[in-house]
């Protein structure tokens, strides 16, 4: 829908949502948001839009009259919550699509994020950093290293101002940075804060969780660039290693046979202790990015391992299983069986066999 600012009710100042401009198009589905033109209301409904267009209205449309205090104040804390909720979900989002390598796309998500926690925790909270973060990598995958620098300067401040910064913050606060140095080419001081990023999320996930595994993987990526080939080969083995336990207790979860009652009187049926560790949209398109990235450079490596190559290849099925992919489950689990056949150690091909008998078991389920 057009506009034509100078139609609007005096003081009312309507603005693009991505670069505050004066709006001439209003989103017609939830008319509560403006474009300065076509384009950036092509990026935004890409970027982050279409997911959140509907949740819009309610927060910001005017507010109904209430008469009592008490349903003013359960308004406000219902609004509260739903700003919380559009926190988590654009950054979930913004991050998924930094990891798919869709940077432009990824800024409008990230915007929004940094508005939403604005709103909720003020200007000067430490809420505010993994917003400045995603940004700050979104402007280091599109090659703005300047406008990525003010961005993590933001973050960086933040953080050293608020002493009860968490660990899990600082970790990726310190891989950003990370990022930044090895795209100027710095790769010394790249290690360095990669080092503190990995020294953080271990101390506040442990060594070998998944969200530690993205220091030792970019780690690996600058002793790559440097052609550091052993020290890179070690830490992508590690890479491998944690995300291939982590989808193995998935996985074993999700194909887990019930037990059979035995015996005569009442079915008791005994609630699991196992809790199944579920991946959310950017993990899993980290873990496509990051395992397939692996494989590409296992597959072409004429020194590789057997075992490291089924390892990876094992674990990619594993990862495309959780996603309800199937033929590429089965593919990758093909691939693990013809290489975990060059290596000695029988009890991984046993355990890869056995994953594509569960394979097949489930997809004759499905059908």
């Amino acid at each position: 829908m057009t506009l034509n600012p100078l139609a609007n009710p005096k003081g009312t100042n309507l603005n693009c949502e991505l670069c505050q401009k004066p709006a001439f198009i209003q989103c017609t589905k939830c008319r509560v948001t403006y474009y300065c033109g076509v384009e950036h209301q092509k990026a935004d409904w890409v970027g982050i839009h279409e997911k959140i267009c509907q949740s819009l209205i309610a927060l910001r449309q005017g507010a109904p009259f209430l008469p009592s205090q008490e349903e003013r104040q359960k308004r406000e804390r219902h609004i509260l919550m739903k700003k919380t909720t559009m926190i988590d979900l654009t950054r979930t989002t913004g991050q998924k699509l930094l990891f798919e390598g869709r940077h432009e796309q990824a800024v409008p998500a990230a915007m929004q994020s940094l508005r939403f926690a604005i709103d909720v925790h003020g200007l000067d909270s430490i809420e505010l950093v993994p917003s400045y973060l995603i940004l700050g990598e979104a402007s280091i995958g599109l090659g703005r290293l300047s406008q990525a620098e003010e961005y993590l300067a933001q973050a960086q401040w933040t953080v050293l101002k608020t002493p009860s910064c968490s660990n899990a913050i600082k970790s990726k606060l310190y891989r950003n940075l990370g990022l930044l140095y090895a795209a100027k080419g710095e790769y010394d001081d790249s290690l360095r804060q990669l080092a503190d990023d990995i020294y953080h999320a271990s101390e506040n996930f442990g060594t070998d969780d998944i969200r530690t595994s993205g220091g030792y993987f970019h780690m690996a990526n600058v002793f790559f660039r440097q052609g550091r080939m052993e020290i890179a080969d070690s830490l992508y083995r590690q890479v491998s290693n944690i995300w291939y336990n982590h989808l193995q207790k998935i996985v074993k979860i999700r194909t887990k046979t019930p037990d059979t009652p035995q015996g005569i009187g009442p079915l008791i049926i005994e609630s699991s202790d196992e809790k199944e560790d579920t991946l959310d949209e950017a993990q899993e398109a980290e873990a496509i990015q990051v395992l397939n990235a692996i494989y590409d450079m296992q597959e072409h490596q004429q020194s590789r391992q057997p075992q490291d190559l089924a390892t990876i290849c094992h674990a990619l099925a594993m990862l495309y299983f959780i996603l309800m992919d199937i033929s590429k489950a089965k593919e990758f689990g093909r691939k693990a069986v013809v290489a975990s056949e060059g290596h000695p150690d029988d009890s991984l091909s046993r355990t890869i066999v056995e994953f594509m008998k569960n394979l097949e078991s489930q997809t004759q389920r499905v059908m």
